[in-house]
């Protein structure tokens, strides 16, 4: 870390701006916010400053900048064109010890000035150490979209009940969870849909009524998406982020692992083909019992949990033992690698729609309906395919699939080391011997558009983005 973070409590304190521009009225503006008296010394002021004068919002001293001008003053800020002037102010502050800071001028600063995202009382400062101010502002821009603006609304309501909680609720950890239930649940989106009376009324009346805390924990059943980890929903990262345990396979990329919270306990139960490391019921049984422990668990699963990931029977589970869940949705490896692979999946000139269909051997043999897959002008994806491709291919010819119906193979989508292999049913086979899992296999007329459509080509060599195999870790295992 650069700098230390500070937040200043600036509310009637004296702070002075060399400078009587526009860069000096931004700034004497931003200290006027935090609740200081500014005072803008200059010989002359222009445009914005001018107008702050007149409406009273910032006092005028007319005169050339003196250095006992800085004595008595909480915070100081040069900005003007005068470089001469500006080491002036900073030499005079840093001789008396008063925080200086020079506008774009990193090297003549005790302080930088942060890119603010304002939600009174909740602020969040973020700074690039003076290197770019640009990429704080972009950065910036990015968090006020993320963060609704009733957040600000909502830290005064819990403001006020942090005393009653303490009083009603025992215990550090229980305390915590109760205000991430009030945070994430219906008070809290109370207060973000402008309903703040009501909010207020639930909480009292939730501290009021409460007896003992609940000691039952949650499952949140998380669609990881493809492997990218920009492709998750905020839903997911938040609930990610809450969780105490996480349950994660092999096709979930550890970039996605590692977003959660430091301290949460990560267990691994990867499965490959040939190679069951967990079974299905031990992993159920392993989320219904952390839940009945109390934990809230994230169980992610890659792409969605809907669509052959076996969520259905996880939380089925779940819901015998009497255990609360979430379901969240994420972007299926269908949709996910096909968009990278720019392989749109339905297309007016080329299919109306699209199938999904699992891949996975079950004994010796894939227990489909040839027939029916074969005859159709749709766009097929199979799961779990790679180590069956040849025998799809083979199947769907033989049942009356054109040999020359188009075929693509895309390895490890989404990921810095996507590969996408193309070709026909009869020449797709003999390219992809040497591909990796996870593969999913892309059948129709639309992996034609690839050369023309692809657009991801990866940022750069990188490792496995996905785990090998490893044993199944029993329940409380790191």
């Amino acid at each position: 870390m650069d700098q230390l973070p500070i937040f200043m409590n600036l509310h009637d304190k004296d702070c002075l701006v060399v400078g009587g521009g526009a860069v000096a009225a931004r700034k004497a503006d931003l200290m006027r916010a935090a609740g200081a008296r500014v005072t803008a010394v200059a010989p002359a002021i222009t445009g914005e400053t001018r107008r702050m004068v007149a409406d009273g919002r910032l006092a005028w001293r007319e005169a050339e900048f003196d250095d006992p001008m800085v004595v008595g003053n909480r915070l100081v800020i040069a900005a003007t064109d005068e470089p001469a002037v500006n080491r002036a102010v900073f030499a005079a502050c840093e001789r008396r010890g008063i925080p200086v800071n020079v506008a774009d001028e990193p090297e003549l600063c005790s302080f930088i000035l942060p890119g603010i995202v304002d939600r009174s009382p909740v602020t969040i400062a973020l700074s690039t150490g003076g290197r770019s101010p640009v990429l704080a502002r972009l950065m910036r821009a990015r968090l006020e979209t993320l963060i609704p603006s009733g957040f600000g609304r909502l830290a005064d309501l819990l403001g006020r009940y942090r005393q009653a909680a303490k009083d009603r609720i025992h215990g550090l950890d229980t305390r915590k969870r109760f205000w991430e239930d009030v945070i994430d649940g219906p008070i809290g989106n109370l207060v973000l849909s402008g309903k703040d009376r009501e909010a207020e009324d639930k909480l009292a009346g939730l501290l009021a009524d409460r007896e003992a805390p609940s000691e039952a924990g949650e499952v949140y059943l998380i669609g990881a998406g493809p492997g990218d980890p920009d492709l998750l929903t905020f839903r997911a990262l938040r609930l990610l982020q809450k969780a105490d345990v996480v349950v994660y396979d092999r096709l979930v990329a550890p970039a996605i692992v590692d977003l959660a919270r430091r301290e949460a306990e990560r267990i691994y139960v990867g499965k490959r083909a040939g190679n069951h490391s967990c079974s299905q019921e031990d992993i159920s049984s392993l989320l219904r019992d952390l839940a009945a422990d109390g934990k809230r668990v994230a169980r992610l699963k890659g792409g969605d949990p809907f669509i052959f990931g076996r969520g259905g029977e996880e939380i089925e589970v779940l819901a015998g033992a009497g255990l609360p869940f979430q379901v969240v949705p994420g972007i299926t490896a269908a949709s996910g690698c096909a968009a990278y692979a720019g392989i749109p999946l339905t297309h007016r000139d080329h299919a109306q729609s699209v199938r999904f269909v699992t891949g996975h051997r079950r004994g010796d043999g894939l227990d489909l309906d040839w027939q029916n897959l074969a005859e159709g002008r749709d766009t097929l994806v199979f799961y779990m395919s790679l180590g069956s491709a040849r025998q799809i291919c083979d199947q769907l010819i033989a049942h009356g699939m054109p040999r020359s119906r188009k075929a693509a193979l895309i390895e490890r989508g989404t990921t810095d080391n996507q590969r996408v292999y193309t070709g026909t049913l009869t020449s797709l086979p003999n390219k992809i011997t040497a591909a990796e899992s996870p593969s999913l296999l892309v059948i129709g007329e639309v992996t034609g558009l690839h050369e023309s459509l692809g657009w991801f080509r990866g940022r750069g060599a990188a490792t496995s983005a996905f785990p090998d195999s490893e044993p199944c870790l029993a329940k409380g295992a790191a």
